[in-house]
């Protein structure tokens, strides 16, 4: 298996939650392919100290790129972890992210509980590939 291709955005209310999950997969992360929102992606990189390809904001196109991204096979799972009591001004941005996801059966995980299920998955199989190899 080749290193997974994770896409990484938190709304601002959810950002900790992000670097605390991170921070519990920074292992396996380091050995990803990871690409993030700007402000999202910028946490990672200092405090985690993750090496991430840095989309703008999401407000200013950062979760369209990445769209983009998953669309031309890009991308191999996405973790958003999304607020769903605050109302987002890119709400539409939003819902076409996770549209594209549906359309190309592209794992999106949208709450912590669904990170871990989505990142356990994908570092056991990264495992498992290395131990064949």
């Amino acid at each position: 298996m080749n290193a997974p291709r994770i896409a990484l955005i938190a709304h601002d209310k959810k950002k900790d939650d992000m670097i605390a999950l991170a921070g519990e997969y920074v292992d396996f992360l380091r050995r990803c392919t990871l690409t993030a929102t700007g402000t999202t992606g910028g946490r990672l990189v200092g405090e985690l100290g993750l090496v991430v390809d840095r989309k703008h904001s999401g407000p200013l196109g950062g979760d369209l790129q990445i769209g983009a991204m998953l669309v031309e096979d890009r991308i191999d799972a996405v973790i958003f972890l999304r607020d769903p009591m605050t109302p987002q001004p890119h709400e539409p941005d939003i819902n076409a992210l996770v549209r594209a996801c549906d359309v190309h059966d592209v794992a999106c995980a949208t709450n912590v509980a669904t990170a871990h299920l989505v990142l356990s998955q994908l570092q056991a199989a990264m495992a498992a590939s290395n131990e064949e190899a």
